[in-house]
């Protein structure tokens, strides 16, 4: 049986590890060319061998996302290959920092956050719409957090990050949906192993993101999906 992502091209950035390597393998299995870009190399190439052991096919290109000519060779690169870039997933990417309250936090987490994490998106954006714009449509998936959501305390700089990403992806769907470029958000909460807590796993993001770069989800855009097991409906 044919995937959800049968014969499309799937771009996703920070794929060398945890949810981008999860997106990049469920995108393989729904039948996506995936091509994973990372800025470590060798991260993005061990993503690409596990795609490949699993029988999906691809291509690891190393990509620094703050940087706009790396990201501008990065699309060309894809386009060049094969002709088109039906879809795309950009990981925010950083950590969150519990430093304090918002009088309290360290201006350099600031300025990752913001700088570098929330403008990298930004940077993507910019080069993936456009070639979305020449083929006539496309999907995109920005993942942000539940920090994006609801107010969380002590994490001011990654809070303001993901509510901008969140109305970034917001707007940047308004502005392109007749154009048929979809762009949505996914917001996951706790995801990993940590003793004790309710949590979700890298395979269940990556699901939802697979199914909002399919046309499955053709209604589907400005979404900011919370995958949160309920934490932010409190």
């Amino acid at each position: 049986m044919a995937g959800l992502l049968q014969g499309t091209v799937s771009l996703v950035t920070g794929a060398g590890s945890d949810i981008g390597r999860a997106i990049s393998l469920v995108m393989a299995r729904e039948g996506a060319i995936v091509v994973v870009s990372d800025i470590d190399a060798g991260s993005a190439g061990e993503t690409l061998g596990a795609v490949k052991d699993t029988g999906g096919d691809g291509v690891a290109i190393r990509a620094d996302v703050s940087s706009a000519d790396d990201l501008r060779r990065l699309i060309a690169k894809v386009v060049e290959t094969w002709g088109r870039l039906d879809c795309a997933c950009n990981d925010a990417g950083g950590e969150h920092h519990e430093a304090g309250r918002l009088h309290e936090y360290p201006e350099d987490f600031w300025n990752r956050a913001i700088d570098f994490d929330l403008k990298s998106v930004l940077l993507r954006l910019k080069h993936e719409i456009p070639q979305m714009l020449r083929q006539g449509g496309g999907a995109i998936v920005n993942i942000a957090s539940t920090a994006g959501l609801a107010g969380s305390r002590r994490i001011s700089a990654y809070a303001a990050r993901d509510h901008a990403l969140v109305g970034l992806t917001r707007t940047a769907a308004l502005e392109y949906a007749a154009a048929g470029i979809r762009i949505n958000a996914v917001c996951p909460g706790i995801i990993g192993t940590q003793a004790e807590r309710q949590l979700g796993a890298p395979a269940e993001i990556a699901e939802a993101v697979a199914w909002l770069c399919s046309d499955a989800a053709s209604l589907v855009t400005g979404a900011a999906m919370g995958l949160d097991g309920g934490l932010t409906a409190q």
